[in-house]
């Protein structure tokens, strides 16, 4: 295995085409599959270790199959888990797809290198009782506000930049329906619950901004809410109302589809809800209900095997 040669300042021109192809890849990865900021990111941040571990061969002519197998095989040494090293097995091969597609290459050299086994893991969730704690009222300034997120985040099952995302107008209020725009700007049309609708008149009725912002949810600023507003206004909340506070965005989605699935609303309905792209997505929830029910029956089934 080369180890690469960080001393060199000047790049070569196989290094500058292969510096340009990224950036381009990058570039319509972004404005054009419209892959989210954070993805955008971690492909960059791949592709700059990568070409730094081929050190002197990283250039697109020189890159092979064997190099790509070693990057792998010697960040799996380091300690990283599955599901990282299959995101840089796929950042390579998209990149390479399109370097092929653009004539930068002739072959994608990480095509066929197969993927590290990703660990079967079931949806972490909050029970009823939990979330309803969340939406227990507390003295804080952003009331309104916090009430109707959650209202909304919990009772469409959004994901928390789907609802930092909504802007007024994909409100509608009269039909009691959300437009949502998720993964790859993919739009889809969602109910609003009664009560969601309730907390959102509220807000929406003393809502102030200080500039013209479209945006739903805004801070004290009256600007877009973000991410990281949320996810730390969850924690808050959990910690004032003796929540768990290992509570997340995407912990409230994962319990919204569960307990729908709990009441018996239909497999397909719940993944038009969450704007799943495939069923086999939702299907996570069925294990998770199915372990649920294993749960219950080792600690009442007078059959059961019974630990200690």
């Amino acid at each position: 295995m080369r180890s690469p040669n960080l001393n060199r300042e000047i790049p070569t021109a196989a290094e500058m085409l292969l510096s340009k192809a990224i950036d381009q890849f990058l570039h319509e990865l972004a404005d054009v599959r419209l892959a989210s900021e954070h993805t955008v990111a971690a492909y960059r941040r791949d592709l700059v270790r990568f070409v730094a571990f081929c050190g002197e061969d990283a250039s697109l002519s020189a890159i092979n199959r064997t190099q790509v197998q070693d990057w792998l095989v010697d960040s799996h040494a380091a300690g990283l888990a599955a599901s990282t090293l299959a995101r840089r097995l796929s950042a390579l091969s998209s990149f390479f797809d399109a370097a092929v597609q653009a004539g930068w290459c002739r072959a994608n050299v990480a095509a066929g290198v197969r993927p590290p086994k990703l660990p079967k893991r079931l949806p972490r969730t909050l029970p009823p009782e939990q979330t309803a704690a969340l939406m227990n009222h507390t003295d804080r300034a952003s009331e309104l506000r916090d009430l109707a997120l959650l209202a909304v985040m919990y009772g469409c099952g959004l994901r928390v930049s789907e609802v930092v995302g909504l802007n007024l107008d994909d409100i509608d209020m009269d039909q009691f329906e959300l437009r949502v725009f998720g993964k790859g700007r993919k739009e889809r049309i969602v109910p609003l619950p009664q009560g969601a609708v309730e907390y959102l008149q509220a807000y929406l009725g003393e809502r102030i901004s200080a500039v013209e912002e479209k945006a739903v949810f805004l801070n004290r600023f009256g600007r877009r809410l973000t991410v990281r507003s949320v996810q730390r206004m969850l924690k808050d909340r959990a910690l004032e109302n003796g929540a768990d506070i290992s509570v997340t965005p995407h912990r409230l989605r994962h319990s919204f589809a569960t307990h729908l699935l709990a009441s018996g609303v239909d497999l397909r309905a719940i993944q038009e809800l969450l704007g799943h792209a495939s069923l086999a997505t939702t299907e996570r929830y069925t294990h998770l209900d199915i372990a649920k029910l294993t749960e219950v029956y080792d600690e009442a089934h007078p059959r059961a095997r019974r630990k200690g």
